[in-house]
């Protein structure tokens, strides 16, 4: 096998058909998914994949291909796969095309996600505006129209504006329209996160019934997004609605890139000698029966020679999946555990229509999170059993990425679930020295939370500390916070310097229990025995030295706290620094 002697340009974050093939960047040809959609019987193809896997630039490719314009647009398909069935050159730019995406509506209030609505409906219309002759088009329609471009209509015709642009395109041309939609629910995701989710949900479904619905405009629809959201009504009545989600067959190949496309691509950039550890990091997806690589990790991997990275984690804020985790009963988190500790698979029901409202409810929510988490991208389906009437597939993690990316966001989801009182009373009894109170908050705290924290459960003295350390970034206001540095004649687990006089200095040391059995019943004078030697080694070491080298001459409330599984024991002792 050969390289070629002079690579393409890795296209990170390009999107455009057009721009890809003219600037002639690396392009994993996608062009049979024109075949496939065109052939499909559905009049209204719904394909959801995860984010980064290629939705939109295959829109993109579809609107060139298909789309009359004043330029040839067949050039960009010359050297494609496409290309090599005669047929379907005489269908290129044939057709009018509507081309939205709602994938960059990220704000936090329907006031705002309505302007950015409009302004995509507006931007449109300018782009459409070769197509019409406005001498031909009824006087009524131009001043519609007019309104829509200048973002000036009213919400009905907002609603109605891909319906009315479809009928207008199609009496201009005489062709009846294709309608192209990316991203469809990632307004709705968003407006779940931001609490105005019934307004989003009942504009969208009004947007996309008028033009996919009933609509003698119409000749075809492709949408993407990330999930099939349809409990909330949005495709209600549209019969003619092909869904494909990652568990179907059809469109398995078309999002994401498969071992024979990987394969190419390690070989032109002389990085095949890595294939089995890039395996392992971006593979392990599975659509349909088609084993898929993650498409934007595998490219930014080959742009950065080689260099392993969570570079799908970084696109974007994961702010459902965190929202997800950090509202989920323990039954859920008890499974993730499992996945993530012991690599272990679980069966599990799936929804492919879930309802962002059930979960919002708490109805349903055990079979909607899962589901959730395979359509998003963060969990795959190995494999599927009939039984009780019902599918119920095998999740597992695709690949080292996404383990890693799910500690990260573990972590700071747990840190939503603790209550804020709880979290404030903490403080008060840490800086109080209620070593009692501490130690009821800490155990509360670490039987719900801390198994998530940082995950080595072998090491569960440094899970705790590393935990029990993130939870008292919320006091960096009141104290300047160090761990593991050296003071006096030993390395201390926590230390909390006053930034001012009024209050205590706070030493912590952690200390894992010599326990031979769960079940003794000598385990408590165990851990109150390892929780005073903590205590005294903070004094033996003298790890007082550094708060008083930062100018603290007051009391120092010393914590040595013991540990045994999740269980612990809080000891607490003052000593004067004023000497």
């Amino acid at each position: 096998m050969s390289h070629h002697p002079i690579t393409p340009t890795v296209p990170i974050g390009i999107e455009d058909f057009q721009e890809i093939i003219d600037k002639k960047y690396a392009y994993v040809d996608k062009t049979l998914l024109i075949k496939e959609f065109w052939l499909d019987g559905g009049k209204v193809i719904l394909a959801p994949r995860p984010r980064r896997f290629g939705k939109t630039l295959n829109l993109s490719m579809l609107k060139y291909f298909f789309e009359k314009t004043n330029q040839n647009n067949a050039k960009l398909f010359e050297n494609t796969n496409i290309w090599n069935d005669p047929k379907f050159h005489a269908i290129q730019g044939q057709y009018p095309v509507i081309f939205l995406t709602f994938k960059d509506i990220k704000v936090d209030s329907w006031k705002l996600a309505y302007e950015k609505l409009a302004a995509i409906i507006s931007a449109e219309c300018k782009r459409l505006l070769p197509n019409f002759i406005i001498e031909k088009i009824d006087i009524d329609d131009i001043a519609i129209f007019n309104r829509l471009k200048a973002q000036q209509a009213s919400e009905q015709e907002l609603m109605n504006s891909l319906l009315f642009l479809s009928r207008l395109l199609y009496e201009q041309t005489g062709k009846k329209t294709i309608v192209l939609i990316d991203e469809y629910d990632a307004p709705i995701i968003n407006a779940y996160l931001h609490n105005y989710y019934e307004k989003i949900v009942e504009f969208m479904y009004n947007l996309l019934s008028a033009v996919l619905k009933s609509n003698s405009a119409l000749e075809k629809g492709f949408l993407t997004g990330i999930t099939r959201i349809a409990k909330e009504g949005i495709f209600s009545g549209l019969n003619h609605l092909s869904v494909y989600t990652i568990l179907n067959t059809q469109y398995s190949d078309k999002f994401g890139f498969t071992q024979k496309e990987v394969d190419q691509l390690l070989i032109n950039y002389d990085l095949y000698d890595k294939k089995n550890e890039i395996k392992n990091w971006y593979d392990g997806y599975i659509f349909g029966n088609t084993n898929i690589y993650n498409p934007w990790s595998l490219l930014n991997c080959i742009k950065h020679t080689g260099d392993f990275n969570t570079y799908w984690a970084n696109t974007s804020n994961n702010n459902l999946i965190k929202d997800l985790i950090a509202k989920s009963g323990q039954a859920i988190k008890d499974d993730i555990e499992l996945l993530l500790l012991s690599k272990e698979i679980i069966d599990k029901e799936i929804d492919e229509g879930v309802s962002l409202r059930d979960l919002k409810n708490n109805t349903h929510s055990i079979q909607g999170f899962w589901s959730i988490f395979l359509f998003t991208g963060y969990l795959t389906a190995t494999s599927r059993v009939f039984k009780n009437d019902e599918y119920y597939y095998t999740l597992a993690l695709p690949n080292r990425e996404i383990a890693k990316l799910y500690k990260k966001l573990i972590a700071e989801a747990m840190n939503q679930t603790l209550a804020s009182d709880d979290v404030t009373e903490l403080f008060t009894a840490l800086i109080t020295g209620n070593q009692n109170k501490l130690a009821t908050l800490l155990q509360k705290f670490v039987i719900n939370s801390c198994s998530f924290f940082d995950l080595p459960i072998d090491d569960i003295e440094r899970s705790i500390h590393m935990f029990v350390l993130g939870l008292l970034a919320g006091l960096s206001n009141r104290y300047i916070i160090k761990s593991n540095r050296e003071s006096g004649l030993g390395r201390y687990d926590i230390m909390l310097a006053p930034r001012t006089p009024q209050d205590p200095g706070i030493l912590i040391e952690f200390k894992k229990a010599k326990i031979k059995s769960k079940k003794s019943k000598n385990n408590e004078k165990i851990l109150t025995k390892s929780a005073k030697e903590a205590l005294e080694q903070i004094k033996n070491l003298s790890y007082k030295t550094e708060i008083k080298d930062l100018g603290y001459h007051g009391p120092i409330f010393c914590y040595g706290i013991a540990i045994f599984g999740k269980e612990l024991v809080v000891a607490m002792e003052v000593i004067h620094n004023n000497k």
